[in-house]
């Protein structure tokens, strides 16, 4: 077969293949768990020899060794989302970040807001058409493929080959570096006391034949424990995480009244343990696709009673909130949290739920404040917010005035902070 020649053609070493990178171009990493290893670390190695070299990302579980101090001048990181490896080198300025809705990313590469000189990927063994699938990682990493001048793919024999709109050719691959090592896995977070009440006030609101999003965390984990008594669940999520195994196992989940994509479960990137990939692996029941796909909230509103849980860190007494930054310091980012609760609450039937513990810093600071912190981002605002979820209640912003809102959120923040809201609303609001 020609494509058999064309990859044996395309085979190199990691050290050879990124020799392609020049000074001031623009390399993009494939995304979360998806990142390739071997071609990031021998980039890092070239760095003496390379100046302003540009390394964009979102989520990474690398070592972001190109975010150290001693790299500034040959590498520069540009983050969509912001992490443990690259906070640090954000905030203290010597990294830049670019907010973008998570649905957004792809048109940056495509329409050449930001385009891509190299684009660093992974992927599966080929089939026997010379088909390779993206595997964990379809999101913004096959339109960033499709928009880069050059494409250099670890081709993974752990990788999972997942199906959907989830493949490239190796025709379109220019250089192949063939490797077998184990894919960043995550794990489990764990689940106190406070996370599992909250998950049993989320699961309250969650209707049988509802279709799910779940982000990522302790929350979204401590929901599904209380969902293996629902019926004809459906699954339409940006991120698929070991969570959903117990449920497709219990019966729970079965998209069979699902609207778009009925049977199917729609996901745009997966992160969890070896077990979670060998689940993904050929099987027929889950579909990836390009986040330009499922995060876009009118597809997302097609789901009938579609239901987006994610987290946050504040959230102010008119239903502001913040999910992504500490004070002016950028912690992470929007990803797709706003894509899921613009979708949800357009679909019929749909409801769009932000959670999080009470409190934080060990009960110290009330998540529920009077008004976002100093240079703090709204991530989603008071327009758009419906439903907020502590381990107190619930409460729904929808349609509420201030004056409503300020008194559903105090009734469900921590008791040891209620006066003083109380106090603050009435000084600050004029209200209460």
């Amino acid at each position: 077969m020609v494509w058999k020649n064309n990859y044996r053609e395309k085979l190199t070493s990691a050290e050879d293949a990124v020799k392609v990178i020049k000074s001031n171009d623009r390399v993009v990493l494939g995304h979360a768990c998806g990142e390739p290893k071997l071609t990031v670390d021998s980039l890092v190695k070239r760095a003496k020899e390379l100046e302003n070299v540009e390394i964009v990302h979102m989520v990474s579980y690398g070592k972001g060794e190109y975010a150290y101090p001693e790299m500034e001048g040959h590498f520069r990181f540009n983050g969509l989302f912001i992490g443990p490896s690259t906070r640090k080198a954000v905030n203290d300025g010597r990294a830049d970040f670019t907010p973008r809705f998570f649905s957004e990313i792809p048109s940056l590469f495509s329409n050449g807001e930001l385009p891509v000189d190299v684009a660093l990927i992974q992927a599966s063994p080929p089939d026997s058409r010379g088909y390779c699938s993206y595997g964990i990682s379809v999101d913004y990493t096959k339109p960033c493929a499709e928009s880069a001048r050059v494409v250099i793919a670890e081709v993974n024999t752990r990788m999972p080959r997942t199906l959907g709109d989830s493949f490239i050719h190796v025709s379109d691959i220019d250089y192949i570096v063939e490797c077998d090592y184990p894919l960043y896995t995550i794990p489990v977070p764990e689940i106190g006391p406070a996370e599992e009440r909250i998950g049993e006030n989320i699961a309250s609101l969650i209707e049988d034949g509802a279709t799910l999003q779940l982000g990522i965390g302790a929350i979204p984990n401590a929901v599904l424990h209380f969902l293996t008594d629902k019926h004809d669940l459906g699954i339409h999520t940006e991120m698929l995480s070991d969570s959903v195994i117990p449920l497709v196992e219990s019966g729970a989940v079965t998209g069979r009244r699902k609207t778009l994509h009925k049977g199917k479960m729609i996901a745009t990137f997966i992160m969890g343990s070896e077990e979670l990939y060998d689940f993904v692996d050929k099987n027929t029941y889950v579909e990836m696709h390009p986040v330009s796909y499922t995060n876009d909230p009118f597809i997302i509103s097609k789901n009938h009673r579609m239901t987006s849980i994610n987290s946050f860190i504040q959230v102010d007494l008119l239903g502001n909130v913040n999910s992504e930054t500490i004070g002016p310091n950028q912690f992470s980012a929007v990803g797709g949290q706003v894509d899921f609760v613009r979708g949800a609450i357009r679909s019929s039937g749909g409801k769009a739920i932000l959670a999080a513990t009470s409190t934080a810093a060990g009960g110290k600071i009330s998540r529920i404040v009077p008004y976002l912190d100093r240079g703090a981002s709204v991530t989603t605002s008071r327009n758009d917010v419906q439903y907020i979820v502590t381990e107190y209640g619930i409460a729904n912003l929808r349609g509420k005035t201030c004056r409503d809102r300020a008194r559903v959120l105090i009734n469900i923040a921590h008791p040891d902070f209620r006066d003083w809201l109380r106090e603050q609303a009435r000084t600050t609001y004029q209200i209460i």
